[in-house]
């Protein structure tokens, strides 16, 4: 079984461990690509703390790294960062890392429900026992509301089309499955579109259960917090919301000050926190897009602590 091809594997590591005897947090562990390449490099005294919402995740890595006492695995959401630390008596981390990307596996495995491709319930959710499936929303929302999720979090301009859609068929018969919202947004989108617009509508709903921007908002902050000075913390992104956000953290914690232009002299008394490391994101090459196309859309930042 294919779980996932870590992206930008030595980019990553090579920009992440400064401190070959560190510890270190992986927030998204996955089915643990990245991990394993860090444990590879990294001292027998290192530490890393890892979590994953995920439970088959968790699972599969628990058995993974059982004989590695180098590395803590929790079954959670990396918004969690703060109390895990104190619970593993950890004042702070010399990297901490976060690939945003959904597993292959997820995308792959139909009974996670993430692909249109295949049918399952339509749910979308990391850790299926936290908050709703994608279906109890659409089915009980508003039709501005359903618009407003596929346009904000899909960038979808067809929404307002496809939410009334999905109100007209909804009457007809309970939507629970990916088949039937595939099927109905196939009756107002053109064909020469409709791969592009069920990506993003799956999307938007995905990042909309899971509450994904604002978790990764909150474990920014959390993370610039716990980071040892020169730590660094190094994000990789898939899409241009999450991007633009840990663009514009990164920007926001460098600055010194955040007063108006105007203003004759600082009265913010803003402290920078963070030296952004790459000014432009790092992308994956040429061949490793080619061996592993999911890597083409992925963006590297990364950041140290001041």
């Amino acid at each position: 079984m294919v779980f996932h091809v870590p992206v930008l594997l030595k980019e990553t590591s090579d920009l992440l461990l400064t401190n070959l005897s560190g510890t270190y947090f992986d927030g998204t562990l996955g089915f643990g690509g990245h991990t394993s390449f860090f444990l590879n490099q990294l001292n027998k005294n290192a530490k890393v703390i890892a979590t994953d919402k995920d439970v088959a995740a968790f699972n599969h890595c628990e058995e993974k790294f059982s004989g590695d006492e180098r590395i803590t695995i929790y079954n959670s959401s990396f918004t969690e960062i703060k109390n895990i630390s104190l619970m593993e008596n950890v004042i702070g981390y010399d990297g901490i890392f976060a690939d945003l990307g959904v597993s292959s596996f997820q995308f792959d495995n139909k009974e996670a429900g993430f692909t249109y491709r295949e049918e399952a319930d339509l749910d979308l959710r990391m850790n299926k026992s936290v908050g709703e499936p994608a279906f109890k929303f659409i089915n009980q929302a508003e039709a501005n509301e359903i618009a407003d999720v596929i346009y904000k979090y899909g960038e979808e301009k067809n929404s307002r089309r496809i939410a009334r859609n999905i109100i007209t068929e909804r009457e007809i018969k309970f939507i629970k499955t990916t088949t039937q919202l595939k099927e109905i947004i196939q009756k107002v989108v053109p064909v020469k579109n409709l791969n592009k617009t069920l990506s993003r509508v799956f999307q938007a709903l995905r990042i909309y259960v899971n509450n994904e921007l604002e978790e990764l908002k909150l474990f920014l902050e959390k993370s610039v917090e716990l980071l040892n000075e020169g730590g660094r913390i190094v994000i990789l992104s898939y899409h241009s919301l999450e991007d633009r956000i840990v663009k514009d953290f990164f920007k926001h914690a460098s600055l010194k000050c955040v007063c108006p232009p105007e203003m004759p002299i600082c009265t913010c008394d803003k402290k920078s926190t963070l030296n952004i490391i790459t000014r432009k994101p790092i992308i994956a090459g040429e061949s490793e897009v080619k061996s592993n196309p999911r890597a083409r859309s992925a963006k590297l930042r990364v950041a140290q602590k001041i």
